[in-house]
């Protein structure tokens, strides 16, 4: 297949480009150049973040809100953030605003109630997306729309709901609709149906698939490769970011990595080896700004132009983190942050390192994108693996909620109750209730949970409240697990968050803000890791040094401006591999 050092998607742009991929391989940064490399050539560019903790602002060095403005450093670009809670907000007050002062204060407060949960958060954020698709006034406005999509379980999520929803409003009867969060969408269904040809007209829409050269990452990007092209999304391309070639092969580290990329290319699926592909080398500056972005794309090297900042002495290893957690029998352990960071080999890590210390263990996840069981390549005594399955819960979800207040329920009652199952939505309570009872299991044992990438994880744990309204809506009561959730969660004796970062700005300020979001929810930061460090290490190359220097500044932030009294530890890029040579650590060197 034809391959290019530059973007390919570039030399023949469609209007509507996606680049979506596995947590922290560069979505945004190459979406960002996208954008800025087609209004440099003149075309009139709106870039897009879908993804819930966006950070195009950061990327762009620019200020961007929810509505389109003006990038000022690069002209005929505009960009905007698409703010799920916003939206819903806007979503709630547009369907609901015409009944105030009409129907009785009880039934507006009853239809409140209703909007109250995840499910209008995620009819809103398609709403939004949607309009940006099929709104012939934005397509006219700009040649191109440049999207920064979510995490790739979001990713999919979200590309599948203009199909999803569509069928679900075709299948619906107006003697059965309610006056509910799906009400708003049926006035816009010629908007959506719009979106739905946009999405899987190849003339129109390019779906940018970004990976590393790392066996997840590209394991990942061949599983959305799939789901995309199933859904008629089958205009794809291939971009692998972040390309180690080492400059001194005397170097260890450097030889490693070098190889590790290699090989994993040398093993690329063969689905994906048909895609256009366009590579891109590992830069040793951070991509941050509009001169960097301009650079990504180009073959020479972005030059470290930070002031590097020295730091007297590194964070320990995780070891006596791992000491500290077992001390306790029970509870349970969280490793939060940015996708791409590490949190599922720091989880298995600590679960195997537990459970050899004689520790009954479990360990899951509720990244739909992960696959926490490829992390651990031998089992120890003791320790449990699974994963919270979306699909197994929605069945199980259903079976339980038909099988009680379904049972009771006349003809066009049951009609009703199955018309609000078969929402996508459904899928969030679902897993929330899995969520709360795998954390149930920690009354006896060590539950290490992998937790999905941060804003999702925060949609998780804020739809705690909302959860209660909405399952009371649809079943005899709260189960236990979830009534006993929150407060185990903002328990710290039980429960022991450990936010995951990278020693570079992103992934350490999205850390942070995770941190603010858990603070706001009364739970409590236990640790901090830093995950997949140089700083630790002896390196000669010189890209491996560049960015080794850069990781003293963010390294600090973390010690000085974030942990407070929080435990800090740092893992060294290395140990990882010796964890797992099964499967290849999430990484996100560039």
């Amino acid at each position: 297949m034809e391959f290019r050092t530059q973007m390919q998607v570039l030399e023949n742009p469609t209007s509507n480009l996606f680049f979506t991929g596995k947590g922290g391989v560069g979505k945004t940064s190459l979406s960002c150049a996208a954008a800025v490399a087609l209004a440099d050539a003149g075309k009139k560019v709106l870039l897009v973040s879908t993804d819930p903790a966006s950070n195009i602002d950061e990327v762009l060095g620019a200020p961007v809100g929810t509505k389109a403005a003006a990038v000022a450093e690069v002209p005929n670009l505009s960009a905007l953030n698409v703010d799920p809670e916003k939206a819903a907000e806007e979503y709630r007050e547009r369907v609901i605003g015409p009944y105030r002062g009409v129907l009785p204060d009880a039934a507006v407060k009853a239809i409140e109630e209703q909007f109250a949960g995840a499910c209008t958060v995620e009819i809103a954020a398609f709403d939004e997306f949607a309009k940006l698709l099929a709104n012939e006034g934005i397509t006219e406005e700009f040649d191109h729309i440049v999207f920064d999509t979510a995490p790739t379980g979001h990713t999919l999520r979200l590309l599948s709901l203009p199909t999803a929803w569509t069928g679900f409003i075709e299948d619906s009867s107006a003697s059965t609709s309610c006056l509910g969060p799906l009400e708003g969408l049926k006035a816009q269904r010629g908007l959506y149906e719009t979106a739905v040809k946009a999405l899987s007209s190849g003339d129109n829409t390019t779906l940018v698939l970004v990976s590393r050269a790392e066996q997840s990452a590209l394991d990942e990007a061949e599983r959305t490769s799939k789901e995309l092209a199933e859904i008629g999304v089958k205009n794809q391309s291939l971009a692998i970011n972040g390309v180690f070639k080492a400059v001194n092969p005397e170097d260890m580290v450097a030889a490693a990595m070098e190889l590790r990329g290699q090989r994993a290319l040398s093993e690329l699926p063969k689905s994906l080896s048909m895609l256009p592909r366009s590579e891109f080398a590992l830069k040793s500056g951070q991509v941050i700004g509009i001169p960097a972005l301009r650079q990504l794309l180009a073959e020479q090297d972005l030059q470290a132009t930070e002031n590097v900042v020295s730091i007297t002495e590194l964070p320990p290893d995780i070891n006596g983190i791992i000491e500290d957690l077992a001390r306790q029998n029970h509870g349970v352990i969280l490793t939060m942050g940015k996708g791409g960071v590490g949190k599922t080999t720091v989880a298995a890590q600590i679960a195997v390192k537990l459970a050899q210390r004689g520790h009954k263990v479990h360990l899951s996840t509720t990244d739909p994108a992960a696959h926490v069981e490829n992390a651990v390549e031998n089992i120890p005594t003791g320790l449990e693996i699974d994963r919270i399955n979306p699909e197994v819960e929605v069945a199980r979800y259903r079976e339980k909620v038909l099988s009680t207040t379904g049972a009771n329920l006349d003809k066009a009652g049951l009609a009703l109750l199955e018309e609000d199952l078969s929402s996508p939505c459904t899928e969030e309570i679902a897993v929330f209730e899995a969520f709360a009872r795998t954390v149930d299991k920690a009354n006896d044992q060590i539950v290490v949970l992998d937790t999905a990438p941060t804003g999702h994880t925060i949609l998780l744990l804020d739809a705690a409240e909302s959860y209660h309204r909405e399952v009371s809506r649809l079943t005899t009561g709260v189960p236990k697990a979830v009534a006993k959730l929150l407060p185990r969660l903002r328990d710290p004796a039980f429960t022991r968050v450990i936010i995951c970062a990278l020693a570079e700005a992103t992934p350490v300020h999205e850390a942070a803000d995770l941190q603010r979001d858990l603070g706001r929810a009364e739970i409590k930061t236990y640790a901090w890791v830093i995950n997949q460090s140089l700083a630790p290490l002896s390196v000669s190359d010189p890209i491996l040094q560049a960015r080794q220097k850069q990781e003293y500044r963010y390294i600090k932030e973390v010690i000085e401006s974030h942990a407070g009294d929080s435990q800090t530890a740092i893992i060294p890029w290395k140990i990882e591999m010796e964890l797992s040579q099964k499967a290849t650590p999430e990484s996100d060197a560039a």
